[in-house]
């Protein structure tokens, strides 16, 4: 028996996700050590709260991203905080600003990429992301 009330809250649930959110490609996550080997060799480019690492792939047609956090930054809840932090910042500016065939690597800055502020971290990564794209031309 279903209590009362339960379809309700069942639609009113679907009518709160976002239809925006659902339609962007999420990106593909890097996992293999060497895709963020080709990243780090490629394209740098530095901003207050952390440094992107970004190649064109050349090939496929998803985007890729990764992140990294050394011990550096601190004890491993400071390091997940910084990593939850880079995710949400890549989840709000990378579909827009992001290109498909790209590898980004974002790396975690010791004492800022906690405590910088959000909205100036998500600035950030659209600046660096149209300076690195820029100096690649044309090249997606």
């Amino acid at each position: 028996m279903k209590p009362p009330g339960a379809n309700m809250a069942r639609q009113s649930a679907e009518a709160i996700a976002p239809a925006a959110v659902l339609s962007c490609p999420r990106p593909e996550v890097l996992k293999k050590r060497d895709d963020f080997l080709r990243a780090a060799r490629a394209g740098r480019t530095p901003t207050p709260g952390f440094l992107l690492q970004a190649r064109a792939r050349g090939s496929g047609d998803a985007m890729r991203v990764g992140f990294t956090c050394s011990k550096k930054l601190g004890n491993a809840v400071t390091r997940n905080r910084a990593k939850r932090r880079l995710r949400a910042v890549v989840q709000q500016v990378l579909p827009a600003h992001g290109r498909a065939g790209w590898d980004y690597v974002l790396v975690g800055r010791p004492g800022t990429t906690v405590t910088h502020d959000f909205a100036t971290m998500c600035r950030d990564l659209e600046r660096a992301l149209a300076k690195l794209h820029k100096q690649h031309g044309g090249r997606a």
